[in-house]
């Protein structure tokens, strides 16, 4: 472990490069979807903003999630550092509380209005695919910084759990937003622990009550301890509508500018989504989404 914190960067770049070639290769040989628009087109905007929030937390983040828990160590705060604990345990109850609460973030970010217009230019990709895992408002970036700053200080989180769960993040992200056909009996198996590609596919659904399920990032059962699990999309994975699709009749979202001021451009969009969530609450074609609550209920 101490070789992680002492090669934090050269471990966390390398596991992302890693998993993005191999996730980048399977898109390409086994895809899941045919994309609607082209990856010149969607993959340019996604990209660019991506390095330019990681450029502003890098360059004017007062710290990060990793100095955080640095900090914390060093000056004793937080809960673990109250307590003398095996670092394994220290860093297993790290990893599932954070875990945890990015659920919660999530929930929070579509349940909450002015949350909501950061967060819609995540789902406002009208394609999803391993880039889509890392298109976020910068705001929302820096938001969900601070989140785990706090969180981080107030466990006293081991340094390499940190490392750790931040590489896990983006590592995740990339593979249950790609657009990956899994075989029928490895999905069904995996996502009985993780969150797979169709799993999370269905959180990205134009239907409202598809769109607000399945907010887990890594581990699957938040969603099923907290009914807002869908195993399948209505219309099935081909034939279900990707993305929010008054925000591109709205405005250019496949590019950098479009994408960051999006949120500005919510009073255009505001009666057409709360339209469209009146109407899909009372459409009778979601009776699915209930009886495979109650059936996991039961």
């Amino acid at each position: 472990m101490n070789w992680i914190e002492a090669h934090e960067a050269g471990f966390r770049l390398s596991l992302f490069v890693a998993v993005l070639a191999v996730m980048l290769v399977a898109e390409w040989r086994w895809p899941k979807r045919k994309l609607t628009r082209t990856r010149r087109e969607r993959w340019s905007g996604n990209i660019l903003l991506t390095v330019f929030n990681t450029l502003t937390l890098r360059v004017l983040a007062p710290v990060s999630a990793v100095g955080a828990a640095s900090l914390a160590a060093a000056s004793g705060f937080g809960i673990f550092n109250q307590f003398s604990l095996p670092e394994w345990v220290a860093v297993f109850v790290t990893l599932v509380v954070m875990d945890m609460a990015i659920w919660y973030q999530h929930k929070l970010f579509h349940q909450i209005p002015w949350l909501w217009r950061l967060h819609l230019v995540h789902h406002a990709d009208m394609d999803i695919d391993v880039t889509t895992g890392a298109r976020f408002h910068t705001v929302e970036i820096w938001l969900s910084m601070a989140i785990k700053c706090v969180l981080v200080a107030l466990l006293g989180a081991p340094v390499v759990a940190v490392i750790v769960f931040e590489t896990l993040l983006s590592g995740m992200a990339m593979f249950n937003h790609s657009n990956v056909r899994l075989p029928k009996r490895l999905d069904a198996w995996l996502r009985r622990v993780i969150v797979t590609p169709d799993m999370h596919r269905v959180h990205h659904s134009t239907r409202f009550h598809e769109c607000n399920a399945n907010y887990g990032f890594n581990l699957s059962c938040w969603d099923r301890w907290f009914n807002s699990y869908v195993p399948q999309p209505r219309k099935g994975h081909q034939g279900m509508r990707i993305g929010l699709n008054e925000v591109g009749q709205a405005t250019d979202a496949s590019r950098v500018w479009g994408m960051l001021r999006l949120p500005l451009r919510w009073r255009i969009l505001q009666r057409a989504y709360q339209n469209k969530k009146e109407h899909w609450a009372h459409e009778p074609g979601d009776r699915h989404i209930q009886k495979s609550r109650e059936t996991i209920r039961r």
